[in-house]
């Protein structure tokens, strides 16, 4: 694939996020003209307050359901997209995703958990601004990726090999243990499993947004910290060291991060694959693997393309919405099988 310029890659995200945002806040079951947009929003930044009915109830969907939405969509994104960079570089391979080490089978078996054994009470009431499920999946995303991290250390450190044997093999149990409760579930415990691991966005609202928004800012901030650090593994962790780099630190710094990022996300908008894995993927065969410029603009196309994706998926099969986790991996899946063609063709 034909190398473009970083600068002007991040120009070209940044111009359009701002007509992802607008395409997202007009889209849906009731269309928004562009011009009452743009209105509304100058009404609201000068505090214009208004007692008609109707533009009360446009305000309500524009800034309070879909602007919370997007908002959420672009933070989730991001985490993703970051993470599945920074994981790639740990990894030394662009096809890995952060599921790797076994966040996202976590997460699952713990919503799993919750849904099945703590009855609709605890489903329906809500800790910080989070449903039980959401800190049920939050709790087994850590749990899961501290014992992958367990297993693969040892006096020598963290093999990196050995992590992604053990989350394979974490993971495969976490299917396994999902399938049990499954087994015990009923109708309605089924439907809401079936519901939380398809992987939507329609829960958003500005609690769930500031909880997210504190977390990305910290995985936005810590992760390009450690580029020079993912550069240097790039050469391998022996001559990593050589370059002064303490492995074992980083390593245990990405790790953490990465399941903080990846265990909310998830929490908050259940799984929802193929853009922690195929942006940073993407974005490495457009402008190389430099992390100082790949973590960055990862995050920026990550955050807009699940923005655009859960606005196609708000009005594909309008007045009904598309889960947003189907729809990435409808659109993502053979996408990436053409970018795995198209490098076979150029080895």
């Amino acid at each position: 694939m034909r190398r473009v310029s970083a600068q002007g890659l991040t120009i070209l995200l940044w111009v359009s996020l701002p007509v992802a945002v607008i395409l997202g806040l007009n889209a849906g079951t009731v269309n928004i003209p562009i011009d009452v947009i743009i209105q509304q929003s100058a009404n609201l930044l000068l505090q214009s307050s208004s007692t008609d009915i109707h533009t009360n109830q446009i305000n309500t969907i524009l800034f309070d359901i879909r602007l919370s939405r997007i908002c959420l969509a672009f933070l989730i994104g991001a985490i993703l997209a970051i993470s599945g960079a920074v994981m790639q570089g740990l990894f030394r391979n662009p096809l890995a995703a952060p599921s790797l080490i076994g966040v996202s089978s976590g997460a699952s078996v713990g919503a799993s958990i919750v849904i099945v054994l703590t009855g609709a009470w605890l489903q329906t009431n809500a800790v910080l601004g989070l449903s039980v499920v959401a800190l049920g999946a939050f709790i087994g995303s850590f749990l899961i990726t501290l014992l992958v991290f367990r297993l693969s250390t040892s006096s020598l450190g963290t093999s990196v090999t050995t992590m992604l044997l053990a989350g394979i093999a974490i993971s495969a149990l976490g299917g396994a243990v999902n399938s049990l409760l499954s087994y015990f579930a009923d109708n309605e415990m089924l439907r809401q499993i079936s519901i939380w691991q398809m992987g939507n966005l329609s829960t958003a609202n500005w609690t769930r947004v500031s909880i997210v928004a504190v977390v990305a800012v910290v995985v936005l901030i810590l992760f390009p910290r450690e580029s020079k650090s993912l550069n240097a593994l790039l050469l391998g962790e022996s001559e990593a060291r050589h370059l002064g780099i303490d492995v074992q630190r980083v390593k245990k710094k990405l790790i953490l991060l990465t399941t903080l990022g990846i265990g909310t996300a998830v929490a908050v908008a259940g799984m929802i694959g193929f853009v922690g894995l195929i942006v940073p993927h993407i974005v490495r065969l457009l402008i190389g693997p430099d992390h100082r410029w790949l973590l960055p603009v990862s995050a920026l196309a990550g955050g807009i393309l699940l923005l655009i994706a859960d606005t196609l998926a708000r009005v594909i099969i309008a007045p009904v919405e598309l889960p947003t986790g189907i729809l990435t991996a409808i659109l993502g899946a053979p996408f990436f099988i053409m970018l795995l063609i198209q490098q076979r063709r150029e080895f």
